[in-house]
């Protein structure tokens, strides 16, 4: 097999490039567009190999409004973040399928730039970052290899010169990573961008909400404990608190009633810890049981409701971390006033008799609600009740056909039916969301909660001891307290054909553990560089006051100090030029402005001789000039001494100014 013609591989390394960069868009891109990206790739890939004509304009030109079209109707807009994006990574393929001059070369290779730093709109993480690193070293590569003139060298030595390249740009942006003043609040000041996306807990819970987030295994937050770590069964990560019912959605309730103090009586030692929220664009922050303050947020005042719910003045759009101390052995409101109580005991009415009935029945054979309660975990753990991800659908009466006719549900089921059953026996009663248990990684000793430890629990009220949890879906199946959700419903992939179980396998387990470890690595000094610790970096320095003139200087001082460091040490050791050659490649670059090159194999005598040849249309007098200039260039060069004096120099430059 031939080799490939230079044209033909410096081009087949731009269209790997340009794929190199559109996959960092993979994943956010509409489902047609990277198709249609690695089509026309295809297209013109193949164009380069066979070497075939380029695609006419009344080709391009359909396939142009088609695409623009698509993202028309993908996005209702040509405009914004994600329709722009989109456009640009069709831009950059259609492109490549009308290059005719150089311009168009550089075209798309800052194109492909620009789409590279539109890839962190989307993710920070750190398998972008490599990404990154390794699609600009290629298009680096890819620059060198068009810059080249006359011999190319071999691929290898064109990536180490792009990877110096890039490692001599690194301190330059480390420095301007640290000091390059930070800005609160999500890229180009888009919130409703920063929300795109987002999963996690809803502000309403009905059949069905808790059990699709039990198949997702993106992290929700990771915790770092300075106590020892409390039992499984006591990690309940309290979020969003349910009071109102429908019947069929609980939501908030409309008001809280009786704030004022909440009064909690804790026993036994706190619990130390810090919480790594990953953004959810809600106000909920998540604390175990009962905090003992509330976290602090820069820039962020959190608050505490009456029913004990943690919220933050602003919606949490990027992560955030914060410390907190926990008791988990306490009495919340254990004298709430009777004011407050009754709107923990409404039902709507028309829903649910036989769960009435039930109640009724309950209350009749209890001498106290504890006993009410019992009554009902008994009858969730002996009656035949399962635990399950896929529960038979209900209807208007969703609690009687739970309780006595499907009996297979998932938290939301259990805890929505426990306190329906309650408040109808007279206690008051609430659901409450969040997280149960989590993960420790022994990679580095953090607790990772996930989206599928998202569970659901009840408190009811009981006189001199307050709000109690409940959690009926323990009483059905223990092991999903106790251990994890896995444990109890394993994931099954393909149809249920396959069970994804990491505990069978213990290097997949530790393999993710290990990444998961350095991905919270990268998110704890790397994306949590905030405004806030940027300005406390500037206070170690021993700048009291910190404004952005401040930061601006620094920055300045610094990467000047910087840019010394590397460019003086390349200057030092750079040969020096000899200024005799140095005039002669004047005379060379001033020959082929007029439209004479010097050819790569020609030596002085032959370039002049055909400079000064008889049917060169060059003046006579420059040709005479040209004459006298190599001749005298070459005695200097090969007939006298090393370092010719300084006069030839002269000459060399007076002859040189003839040459017009």
């Amino acid at each position: 097999m031939r080799p490939l013609s230079r044209d033909k591989a410096d081009m087949l390394l731009l269209l790997f490039s340009c794929g190199l960069v559109l996959l960092l868009h993979v994943g956010h891109l509409p489902a047609w567009v990277f198709p249609s990206c690695a089509a026309i790739l295809l297209w013109r890939g193949w164009i380069t190999f066979r070497g075939n004509r380029m695609p006419p304009h009344w080709i391009l030109l359909p396939v142009a409004l088609l695409a623009m079209g698509g993202v028309f109707a993908s996005y209702r807009t040509w405009f914004g973040r994600d329709a722009g994006v989109a456009m640009l990574a069709l831009l950059l393929t259609l492109k490549l399928l009308e290059m005719h001059a150089r311009r168009d070369l550089f075209v798309a290779l800052f194109l492909s730039f620009f789409l590279i730093l539109a890839g962190y709109f989307y993710s920070q993480s750190i398998g972008t970052a490599l990404l990154t690193i390794v699609a600009v070293l290629a298009i680096l590569t890819t620059q060198l290899s068009f810059q080249y003139t006359g011999t190319v060298p071999p691929l290898a030595q064109r990536l180490r010169l792009g990877a110096k390249i890039l490692l001599l740009a690194a301190p330059l942006m480390l420095a301007l990573f640290v000091l390059f003043p930070r800005i609160q609040g999500p890229l180009w000041g888009m919130p409703d961008d920063a929300q795109a996306g987002r999963s996690g807990l809803s502000d309403t819970m009905s059949p069905g909400n808790i059990a699709r987030l039990a198949l997702s295994d993106e992290i929700a937050f990771r915790v770092k404990f300075f106590d020892p770590v409390p039992a499984k069964s006591q990690l309940y990560w309290r979020g969003i608190v349910l009071g109102k019912y429908d019947g069929r959605t609980w939501s908030p309730p409309q008001a809280h009633q009786g704030g004022g103090q909440i009064v909690i009586n804790t026993r036994g030692a706190p619990t130390r810890y810090q919480v790594t929220l990953e953004p959810h664009g809600r106000r909920w922050l998540f604390a175990l049981d009962v905090p003992r303050a509330l976290p602090i947020l820069a820039g962020n005042p959190a608050v505490a409701t009456p029913d004990l719910q943690l919220l933050s003045s602003q919606p949490i759009s990027d992560r955030v971390r914060y410390d907190a101390t926990s008791f988990v052995d306490f009495d919340l409101q254990p004298n709430a006033p009777p004011s407050v109580l009754p709107q923990w005991l409404e039902l709507p009415p028309g829903f649910n008799p036989r769960t009435q009935a039930l109640a009724a029945q309950l209350r009749s054979q209890a001498d106290n609600n504890e006993e009410i309660i019992h009554a009902a975990l008994r009858l969730f753990r002996e009656q035949g009740f399962r635990y399950t991800l896929e529960p038979p659908p209900l209807g208007r009466h969703a609690v009687d056909e739970f309780l006595f006719s499907t009996r297979a549900g998932f938290c939301e089921h259990y805890s929505g039916a426990f306190v329906v059953l309650m408040r109808a026996s007279g206690i008051p009663a609430r659901v409450v969301t969040g997280y149960q248990g989590g993960e420790i990684n022994p990679a580095d000793g953090f607790l990772t909660v996930r989206q599928s430890d998202a569970h659901a629990w009840a408190e009811v009220w009981l006189d001199r001891r307050g709000w109690v949890r409940v959690d009926p879906t323990a009483a059905v199946s223990p092991d999903r307290v106790e251990r994890n959700l896995a444990s109890v419903i394993p994931r099954r992939a393909f149809g249920g054909l396959i069970t994804l179980d990491g505990s069978r396998s213990a290097w997949i387990a530790r393999l993710r553990q290990n990444w998961e470890a350095v991905t919270n690595a990268w998110n704890q000094w790397v994306l949590n560089y905030t405004p806030e610790k940027q300005r406390n970096f500037f206070r170690a320095l021993g700048f009291d006051k910190v404004d952005w003139r401040t930061m601006a200087i620094v920055m300045l001082a610094v990467g000047a100090a910087v840019m010394a460091a590397i460019l003086l040490p390349l200057l030092a050791g750079r040969p020096k030029r000899d200024p005799i050659d140095a005039t002669y490649q004047s005379l060379c670059r001033r020959m082929a402005k007029l439209g004479y090159p010097r050819a790569p194999h020609e030596g002085p005598r032959a370039y002049g001789a055909r400079l000064s040849a008889h049917d060169s249309p060059l003046p006579t007098a420059t040709k005479a000039a040209i004459g006298r200039f190599l001749a005298l260039y070459e005695t200097v060069r090969y007939g006298a001494p090393e370092k010719a004096p300084l006069s030839y120099l002269s000459q060399l430059k007076t002859l040189l100014a003839e040459c017009r």
